[in-house]
């Protein structure tokens, strides 16, 4: 259904000046002072209808130390640089990849540097409908004085058309293939018919800005596979995984902190706890222990975002009953309804994981991950 917020599993860095009573503020929100830095020191040409040059887009979602802003996406800054000289042209940005590899905040954060707002989002699902991602009518009014603008109920699309916005399609091939294809149109011939309406206001014209940034996980294809006209209205770009352990080991402990002070937690698992969490997810997820041994991968999608809301409910779990950062019993327990999503068999094989190869770990917390192996269920 369309939306005007999307929750974003991926991991996003702490920013400033967020509401604090609420659970996920836009990113337009979130780091509202970096972007008025940037704006306050872009002098670069920008394209048509961009509140952004290229240059400070690039600096807001890759960081700047000069000017004190921070990296929010861990990836390759040459994705980057396709993604925003895609959005500079006529073509719309597709995103792809495996679920959790951040390609949500990555457009999330694409549209709130280029419009300003990242809300104007449809969230791809089987229920949605045509009416819900263009524009539908307010029935009173549309009863008491017939089609007119006033009963027309905008959607994100024509929104972002009048108003020259990025407008984020997530999930997309989860929609049925004719709501789909009633894009083709928008990204063509940059124009939205509205034929209830008369003369000037049946067509909506695109104003410069407008673009379309749409995310699809590989784990879907086939699901509802997009019609050949409409890929060639899309540039294809692939997010990977984050490939350096380094990286996503320090990924994971800064999430987790901005998360659990969120939920009142002043402290967060000691560090070797949360390298234990990521190794564990790394190996489980590649199929190969760290020294090059294969093993049995799991089916369930063990992504940066979800170790990140593994460490999350172990500090919960740890500090709300015991007072404590967390244990390695309480990532046994937590493990287990993640590893259990997709498969009964991900259970057992979690289990293999901790007799077989965790046993021969050294180390006092891989030590106590292996003697808390019986708290998996089963």
């Amino acid at each position: 259904m369309a939306t005007t917020r999307k929750k974003n599993t991926a991991p996003t860095p702490a920013g400033s000046g967020p509401a604090k009573d609420v659970q996920r503020p836009p990113a337009e929100t979130l780091h509202a002072e970096e972007l008025e830095k940037l704006r306050a020191h872009d002098d670069a040409p920008k394209p048509p209808g961009w509140s952004m040059s290229l240059h400070a887009v690039r600096r807001f979602i890759l960081g700047d130390e000069s000017l004190g802003v921070q990296r929010k996406f861990v990836g390759n800054p040459s994705l980057v640089d396709r993604a925003m000289v895609t959005l500079a042209t006529n073509r719309g940005l597709m995103l792809v990849g495996e679920p959790g590899t951040a390609k949500s905040l990555l457009s999330e954060l694409l549209a709130a540097a280029i419009s300003g707002t990242s809300t104007l989002t449809i969230q791809g699902g089987a229920s949605v409908t045509e009416d819900q991602i263009k524009y539908s009518w307010n029935y009173a009014l549309l009863v008491s004085e017939g089609p007119t603008p006033r009963a027309l109920v905008p959607a994100p699309l024509y929104t972002g058309m009048k108003e020259g916005k990025v407008v984020r399609f997530e999930e997309i091939t989860r929609c049925p293939l004719e709501v789909q294809d009633s894009l083709l149109s928008m990204l063509s011939d940059r124009v939205l018919a509205v034929p209830e309406l008369r003369d000037e206001d049946a067509m909506v014209f695109a104003r410069d800005g407008f673009n379309v940034i749409a995310t699809a996980n590989t784990r879907d294809r086939g699901v509802n596979e997009m019609s050949a006209a409409l890929k060639r209205r899309f540039n294809f770009e692939t997010v990977f995984p984050i490939g350096d352990f380094n990286t996503e080991l320090s990924l994971v402990r800064n999430e987790t902190k901005r998360l659990l002070e969120r939920s009142g937690v002043p402290m967060t698992p000691s560090e070797d706890l949360l390298e234990v969490l990521v190794t564990t997810f790394r190996e489980l997820r590649a199929g190969e222990t760290s020294d090059g041994q294969a093993m049995e991968r799991l089916t369930a999608v063990l992504s940066t975002a979800e170790a990140v809301s593994v460490a999350h409910a172990v500090g919960v779990r740890g500090y709300y009953l015991r007072g404590d950062g967390g244990s390695a019993a309480d990532l046994v327990e937590t493990l287990a309804g993640t590893a259990a999503k997709d498969s009964p068999e991900d259970l057992k094989r979690l289990r293999a994981y901790l007799e077989q190869r965790v046993a021969r770990r050294n180390g006092p917390q891989w030590r106590a991950l292996y003697e808390a192996r019986h708290l998996l269920p089963g």
